[in-house]
C-alpha cells in the first residue's frame, strides 16, 4: 500500500497495481463496472442487468473499496491499465 501511495504521489497518471497487489473483481462487478466506463447512469445500469438501483450502488462501493478509488474515473481508469475491462 505505501509502494502504491509513493508511486502516485511521483507520478499520478501511473496508477496500475504491482504484481503482488493484483485485485480480483467478480464477474457481475466487470458487468457493472464496464456499463459504468460507457457513461450509463446507475439507473440505467440496473435496468440493464436487471438488478436494483441499491445494488449496483452496492457494487460500485465494492470496486472502489478493492481497486483503491474514490470516483468512477479513477476506478475506470485503474481497471483499464490493469486490464480489468
Amino acid at each position: 500500500m505505501t509502494t502504491v501511495t509513493l508511486r502516485l504521489l511521483r507520478n499520478p497518471m501511473d496508477i496500475s497495481l504491482p504484481e503482488s497487489e493484483q485485485v480480483e473483481l467478480s464477474p457481475r462487478e466487470i458487468e457493472v463496472l464496464e456499463q459504468l466506463s460507457k457513461g450509463l447512469k446507475y439507473s440505467d445500469i440496473a435496468a440493464n442487468l436487471f438488478l436494483s438501483t441499491g445494488t449496483v450502488r452496492k457494487h460500485i462501493e465494492n470496486i472502489y473499496a478493492k481497486l483503491q478509488v474514490h470516483n468512477k474515473i479513477e476506478a475506470i481508469h485503474k481497471a483499464r491499465n490493469n486490464k480489468l475491462i
